[in-house]
């Protein structure tokens, strides 16, 4: 699976390095991708509309305060994608970042809860880790294969539940 993961921070690339080695096709869309080595990230490196234009999946690894930004100026490039979104807004009412985004997006809601840490190692002594996740129905097997490739055990709450997920950060 094409996946763009927008932001090079440690939540993207922990995410981007497991999904690469997992077998999706990785590439991070950047503002300074020239600022960014890939061998850095363990993926390439690309301007944000060229990532966009290359994914079947997009996942909101930025913060979140820049995701008003990222949706006005390529907000046409993200309708229609299934967006999964990792972003916490912290101390808003709100945490997640749906309402940023474009109407169109298929929003999925996963990530966010778990830190980077336990991403990247995601089997304990008990067993494999577990992220609950909210997306539209029809997406819910993509979500759970993103998920997988992390080397997390998907939990599936339902559509349109990302208040729910947001509770559990």
């Amino acid at each position: 699976m094409e996946i763009a993961i927008i932001g090079t921070g440690f939540i993207g690339t922990t995410l981007g390095r497991a999904l690469s080695k997992a077998g999706h096709q990785i590439r991070f869309g950047s503002r300074h991708p020239e600022d960014v080595a890939s061998d850095s990230v363990g993926a390439p490196v690309a301007p944000i509309a060229e990532a966009l234009s290359r994914s079947e999946v997009v996942i909101l690894a930025l913060p979140a305060a820049a995701v008003a930004g990222l949706a006005e100026e390529h907000g046409e490039a993200l309708v229609g994608k299934l967006v999964i979104d990792a972003t916490n807004r912290m101390g808003a009412s709100e945490t997640n970042s749906r309402t940023a985004l474009p109407t169109g997006v298929r929003y999925a809601r996963a990530f966010n809860p778990m830190s980077g840490e336990n991403m990247a190692e995601p089997v304990f002594a008990e067993g494999q880790a577990d992220m609950f996740f909210s997306a539209p129905e029809a997406d819910q097997s993509v979500v759970e294969s993103v998920i997988e490739g992390v080397g997390l055990r998907p939990i599936y709450v339902g559509q349109d539940q990302e208040e729910l997920i947001d509770a559990l950060f």
